[in-house]
């Protein structure tokens, strides 16, 4: 039997692709990894109803600490999980792997679209692009600058950053995983307009000119689906633009070429942009 990593792709329950559906179909048991990405407004029970077959929610407790139980499983039965966008968006998926072969666990992959190559939406050449950045959620007590080396070394290469969110699903607080409470936070999903006041929160700390104000970027949101915005400007003008509902990403613009520059401009900020009332537009 096999494990099989199914790729969802990123708009809707729709997305699958034949190859995976047919995969589905087979399995005697279908899980949906949930913590690393998401499908907004799309939950186990929808993706059920569209494939046919029970989908059962795998959260990070499962996936991390308890993946024997379904690797195992794969010795006798067919197993997959569906992860959304591509299987190797996340370092998490090529761990379980690599735990297939160890155990020799036959397993195979069955590829969909991700952020890494529909952010090409924006009209930037994916060979342009430099190395990929996370950004965490800032706290009170944490606010890691890890990131900006990484950005300055593309930024001097000239080259683009797709700058990947920050979302929280079931995560505890400080003082409930001391307390070892099971009890979990509300989820959150970081907005471009939080990344880009974290951005400009260690540029003046750093100031090495990588991520200013008047740096040029372009955010993406809720990229494959039917509500998909790509808005093109400075940091600046970029910091109040109304981006809607989550999932959102966020370019650093290196330099451009005719063709991406006149793809960018299609999408350049005006008046008409739609803003985000002034409470909303502060960060963390």
């Amino acid at each position: 039997m096999v494990f099989y990593l199914v790729g969802l792709g990123l708009g809707s329950e729709k997305d699958i692709t034949v190859a995976g559906l047919e995969v589905v179909k087979k399995c005697a048991l279908v899980l949906l990894e949930s913590y690393t990405a998401i499908l907004p407004s799309i939950d186990a029970k929808k993706l059920g109803e569209f494939y046919g077959r029970e989908v059962v929610v795998a959260d990070r407790d499962m996936v991390e600490q308890e993946a024997d139980t379904f690797l195992d499983r794969a010795r006798d039965e067919d197993v997959a999980l569906l992860v959304v966008g591509d299987p190797y968006g996340a370092t998490t998926h090529t761990d379980l792997f690599t735990r297939c072969r160890q155990k020799g666990v036959p397993v195979k992959s069955i590829h969909n679209a991700s952020i890494m190559n529909a952010v090409g939406c924006c009209g930037l050449q994916l060979y342009n692009f430099g190395r990929t950045v996370s950004i965490v959620f800032f706290t009170d007590n944490w606010r890691p600058t890890s990131f900006y080396p990484k950005i300055l070394s593309n930024v001097n290469a000239k080259l683009h950053t797709l700058l990947l969110l920050d979302i929280k699903v079931k995560e505890q607080s400080e003082e409930n995983m001391i307390k070892g409470r099971k009890i979990y936070e509300p989820p959150r999903f970081m907005s471009i307009n939080q990344c880009i006041e974290q951005l400009l929160e260690v540029e003046a700390k750093e100031q090495g000119g990588a991520c200013g104000p008047e740096a040029l970027a372009v955010g993406v949101s809720r990229v494959g689906h039917e509500e998909q915005r790509v808005v093109y400007g400075t940091l600046e003008q970029l910091r109040t633009v109304d981006f809607g509902e989550p999932l959102h990403s966020l370019v650093l613009i290196g330099e451009t070429d005719v063709i991406e520059q006149e793809m960018l401009d299609i999408y350049k900020v005006t008046d008409e942009t739609p803003r985000l009332p002034t409470t909303e537009t502060g960060g963390e």
